[in-house]
């Protein structure tokens, strides 16, 4: 009955997104209409609440008459895994990303009170239109509450690799980073029509943007840890085509953040801005194409349905080039905006724009042509680390290495040498800490110990404007007192960003130039060197967890010959999927990890039975998962700043309107 209860809101749920858009339209002259608009966008998010709920339910009491459920559950798994598992499969999925979609719909009528009533209705009426594609794609293409005529005893299991509690994390932030873009897409699309593009409505975008970005980041973060320790390879990022998928839409909601703040303050750049605010949530629908389409093979994908994929392929076409043809139609007509000298804050922030921009064509380029070359001529090519490492990292070292100069320039005006001034000393703590990564580091890599330098740049530059702004070393400490206590959050957060930016870039380059791996069989009592570690096989065991059998290693990591901790691995076989995995075991010695996996059972050489066990010496990888977890929350910071709220002042706002 429950399921059925789920089936029926879902259809009702495409229902009132129809009629949130003829409200919406409706009432963008007249409140009474606009409201009732609201309150459908309201009740379509509340009716999804149900069918999500259904389907949680479907999935914890193994309700195998659900196809859905049978495909990707299993009675013996753990509880987690069965909740995570609504979500785990393509149909669980549309429901997630629908109802993160209606969510920001209604939100836009819960928090955009202070938004002109023309802007909002019209920016729930176009969030009503996404939700109407979606949801019809859902219902008709791929419902998740499906019942089959024939009930089996026991359901296929989600795929091992995704029983996981990042996992079951991962896809929900993801999706509300992803699909936060879309009332960024919304108030862009209302604005093109109202023919207004203006300061409050760059103002209106930010916060929107910020959260969205801010949710994308931990999203990705997330799901870049379970990679690094599930997989069991070692490795953070392969530039696969579906990490790339969620990294592209992370690039330009960056750049769109940075072109808002020009548009905000200084009435420039509305066109430039409209355009990223359009391409944000486009690339996070190719990112929906992409891993439910059946185009790409990956862990990461979810579907493998052609006819699907030309679905949501369909609904991409319709969707961006409305937008688009929009905007090609309206943009000439918006106002220039403000001028700026060659030297400013607001050219800083166009170079940064230039190279995010640049980043994510590089990247798209690297993901899409090894589609199209199949298509065109049926050869297989792959693009894979060489390709970015050549391209994408250049682009983006010289945007890295210009970052700190932008919050040191005025607006319009700005002094470059002044700049320079400022930040001499961040320049030359960062330059020392490269040199000496050069002489003592060992093995000597050059191109390491500059990529370190340009970590310790970011750093020490964002130290630099936080000084700046508190006039540290130069005024009086009340007055730093005084000043650093009344520092916006805003400042706060962008130095918090830009700092997990340089400790992400110090954790990559140390632990990219510095690794040490080994693959070794090892019998119990033996050992092996790993860098200044050594590891033991004390013994190995049959361990019985709750939906899997696995054989589990207990190996001690030495240093000087005195133990530092005990790991213990697994190799693990579901009977209910007939796969084996691996589970690392992970050691953290402070800012470093020794990474430990146990392999298939082997013979040494001398006869006696061993396991094969792959180890990794990570020197500051916790810097890697750190600094994007950092710049999450400076993004967290800066949405708390009571100026970065959803929407303007009433007096801004008439301000606005009147103009």
């Amino acid at each position: 009955m429950i399921v059925e209860i789920g089936s029926l809101c879902l259809v009702l749920a495409l229902v009132l997104s129809l009629a949130q858009i003829l409200l919406s339209v409706a009432g963008s002259d007249r409140p009474l209409l606009a409201g009732a608009g609201e309150g459908a966008a309201t009740a379509v998010f509340l009716a999804l609440c149900i069918v999500f709920g259904a389907l949680i339910y479907a999935f914890v009491t193994s309700d195998f008459s659900v196809a859905n459920v049978v495909a990707n559950s299993h009675s013996a798994k753990p509880l987690l895994y069965r909740v995570a598992g609504a979500w785990g499969s393509h149909e669980g999925s549309m429901v997630l990303w629908c109802l993160a979609l209606t969510g920001f719909g209604a939100a836009v009528g819960w928090f955009g009170r202070d938004l002109p009533a023309d802007l909002r209705a019209r920016t729930i009426a176009v969030q009503g239109c996404l939700g109407v594609l979606f949801l019809a794609y859902t219902v008709f293409a791929s419902n998740p509450m499906v019942r089959l005529s024939e009930v089996p005893l026991e359901g296929r299991s989600l795929n091992p690799l995704l029983q996981d509690p990042a996992l079951a994390f991962h896809p929900p932030l993801l999706y509300l980073g992803y699909v936060g873009f879309s009332v960024v897409f919304s108030l862009a699309v209302a604005a093109l029509i109202g023919g207004r593009v203006d300061a409050a409505w760059a103002r209106w975008v930010r916060p929107w943007t910020l959260a969205a970005w801010s949710l994308l980041t931990v999203g990705i973060t997330l799901g870049s840890f379970w990679a690094y320790y599930e997989l069991g390879w070692g490795g953070w990022w392969f530039w696969d085509p579906v990490e790339n998928a969620s990294f592209m839409p992370w690039l330009i909601g960056a750049a769109l953040l940075h072109s808002a703040v020009v548009t905000e303050k200084r009435g420039a750049l509305p066109g430039w801005t409209l355009f990223l605010a359009l391409s944000a949530f486009t690339f996070s629908m190719l990112g929906a194409f992409l891993v439910r389409s059946g185009v790409l093979t990956s862990v990461h994908a979810f579907a493998v349905d052609p006819t699907r994929g030309m679905l949501l392929l369909a609904i991409l076409g319709v969707t961006a080039g409305a937008a688009f043809a929009l905007f090609a139609w309206r943009a000439p007509s918006l106002a220039p905006g403000g001028l700026f000298a060659p030297v400013s804050r607001e050219s800083a922030i166009v170079l940064n724009n230039i190279v995010l921009t640049a980043a994510t064509m590089t990247v798209l380029l690297g993901t899409l042509y090894p589609l199209i070359r199949e298509a065109v001529d049926g050869n297989t090519v792959s693009v894979g680390p060489p390709f970015f490492n050549l391209t994408f990292t250049p682009v983006m070292l010289l945007g890295m290495a210009v970052l700190p100069f932008g919050p040191m320039l005025a607006w319009k005006r700005g002094d470059a040498i002044g700049a320079a001034q400022r930040l001499w000393v961040a320049a030359l703590l960062a330059v020392g800490a490269g040199l000496l990564a050069l002489a003592l580091a060992s093995p000597r890599k050059a191109l390491a110990s500059a990529g370190l330098a340009v970590g310790f740049w970011l750093v020490f530059g964002a130290a630099a404007e936080i000084v700046e702004r508190v006039r540290l070393f130069r005024a009086p400490w009340p007055e730093v007192r005084r000043r650093l206590t009344g520092l916006p959050r805003g400042a706060w957060g962008s130095s918090l960003a830009h700092c997990g930016l340089g400790l992400f870039v110090l954790g990559a380059c140390f632990e990219t130039a510095w690794k040490i791996e080994l693959a070794e069989v090892m019998a119990p009592n033996s050992r092996v060197a790993l860098g200044k570690y050594e590891l033991e096989l004390k013994s190995s065991s049959v361990v019985d967890g709750p939906n899997f059998l696995a054989e589990e290693g207990v190996i001690t990591v030495l240093k000087a010959n005195r133990p530092v901790c005990e790991a213990r691995p697994q190799r693990r076989f579901y009977p209910a999927g007939g796969q084996t995995t691996q589970e690392v075991a992970i050691c953290a010695r402070g800012l470093d990890q020794v990474y430990i996996t146990l392999g298939e059972r082997r013979a040494m050489a001398d006869g006696r039975p061993g396991w094969l066990v792959r180890a990794y010496f990570n020197p500051w990888v916790q810097l890697i998962f750190l600094g994007p977890m950092l710049m999450a929350l400076g993004g967290g910071v800066s949405l708390s700043d009571r100026r970065m709220r959803f929407g303007v002042g009433r007096k801004a706002s008439a301000k606005a309107a009147a103009t």
